[in-house]
């Protein structure tokens, strides 16, 4: 395992949560042995592991957290290929070698290193698949988008891992929109309803259009930056709707909010713009974040480093 990277056996990569364990690269080997990982896979784990043991991304909390949530790998660049990654038909389930070893190397690392048990200081009320695995190559060369590393500052070209603290996928159907505004305002919907329709800012998404999606948006000559400011106008409310008690509903925001104008339900870099799956199949995915900010978790994204 360790002839996949050119890094040294002992070199200190990270602390891992909750313990706070230095993590070897040799450590970080074994674990990826029994994940199932083959050698070409270390350095995309490394990188995965380098991304999640930071103040910004959290991963301690992430554990400790009721909420169903895991880290959620989206990878880019040229390397996806190399390695074999999926990007296409079932892009989240089964049948691919990396994106599964991946995703599993990086969760048997926090839990036998780091200390991540459940039970003990992973506390989830439900839990999610997401704590298992979930990590997948976006589908670069179908896409009308920049590759969402490249949207988040990675030169293009890079290969880069993207970490996103997400429930699992939930679909989007929507089969008759033809134009991109159509589309928008059917995507807009089940947005507005992450984790609570009438609770907004606090958390984010990450929104995997469909190839069969996509090709509305590429079409009409939409690029990722427009299609953004579509979604966050469109999922944009009036307080009115959202204070609590309205419609018979205790949850929401305070009574304040109910004067202004129009509330966002995402902060302004809080939806991240994915393309994968299939070619057949007018859906999408939404996966949902847990809280953001200093009091929870933010998107990190590193580059792979052989």
């Amino acid at each position: 395992m360790l002839e996949g990277t050119t890094r040294a056996s002992d070199e200190v990569v990270a602390t891992a949560p909750p313990d706070l364990v230095e993590l070897t690269v040799e450590k970080i080997a074994v674990n990826a042995v029994m994940a199932g990982c083959r050698p070409e896979y270390l350095p995309w784990v490394i990188a995965a592991i380098e991304a999640v043991c930071n103040d910004t991304f959290n991963m301690h909390g992430l554990l400790a957290t009721t909420m169903p949530v895991g880290p959620v790998l989206i990878c880019n660049g040229p390397g996806t290929k190399a390695i074999g990654m999926n990007s296409g038909i079932n892009v989240f389930g089964q049948g691919n070698r990396a994106n599964l070893t991946i995703g599993r190397a990086v969760q048997l690392v926090i839990r036998n290193v780091g200390g991540g048990r459940p039970g003990e200081v992973d506390r989830a009320t439900h839990g999610s698949p997401s704590k298992i695995s979930f990590c997948f190559a976006e589908d670069e060369a179908g896409s009308p988008f920049r590759p969402l590393s490249v949207q988040r500052g990675i030169d293009e070209g890079v290969d880069a891992i993207t970490v996103f603290a997400g429930e699992g996928p939930k679909c989007i159907v929507d089969q008759l929109a033809r134009t991109p505004e159509q589309l928008i305002a059917s995507l807009a919907e089940p947005l507005m309803g992450l984790h609570h329709r009438k609770l907004v800012v606090g958390f984010d998404v990450v929104l995997v259009v469909s190839p069969d999606h996509s090709r509305i948006f590429h079409e009409a000559k939409w690029s990722d930056v427009e299609v953004l400011e579509a979604l966050y106008a469109a999922t944009a409310r009036p307080g009115a709707e959202l204070v609590r008690g309205v419609g018979g509903i205790a949850e929401g925001v305070p009574e304040e909010f109910g004067e202004i104008p129009s509330l966002p339900k995402f902060r302004s870099d809080g939806i991240l713009l994915a393309h994968a799956g299939g070619g057949a199949g007018l859906f999408s995915s939404m996966i949902g974040g847990w809280v953001n900010g200093e009091m929870g978790s933010n998107p990190v994204t590193v580059e792979v480093r052989r």
